[in-house]
């Protein structure tokens, strides 16, 4: 397996892998449009390949206080192989290559079963209420 940066080529397996994991109908978490998005600030997205098959992707950001990790999608018959972990991990490098020493994620609600794979990681659940805005 290849962990490597996102690249143009990854598209549509990308948005299809996202589309499916995700399976979010909110327009603005369309998968194009998050990749169009992020593609528009920095590339910290990243793809896990077996052959030249996309089995994985995750996307990263960082503001330069904190990093985040969004998106973290794994195809289902490649899960608990290690494709997740070693994405993230190549997305948590990549953070730090950029001078960040703490990064976040949130999860949904709905997706509270993927909280153990993330304190695998290392990661920690913290008391925060997290709140958001559309702005129009």
């Amino acid at each position: 397996m290849l962990i490597r940066r996102y690249q143009p080529i990854d598209r549509q397996p990308v948005i299809d892998l996202w589309t499916s994991v995700f399976n979010d109908k909110q327009p603005h978490n369309s998968p194009a449009r998050m990749i169009d998005a992020k593609l528009a600030v920095d590339d910290l997205i990243f793809v896990a390949l077996l052959d030249t098959q996309v089995v994985g992707s995750c996307m990263a950001g960082y503001d330069g206080h904190r990093g985040w990790l969004y998106a973290v999608a794994v195809v289902p018959q490649y899960r608990r192989n290690g494709t997740g972990a070693a994405l993230v991990k190549e997305a948590i490098a990549a953070l730090n290559s950029l001078g960040c020493i703490k990064v976040n994620l949130q999860i949904r609600s709905h997706h509270r079963h993927v909280a153990d794979f993330y304190q695998a990681l290392g990661f920690n659940i913290e008391d925060r209420l997290s709140m958001g805005t559309f702005i129009t």
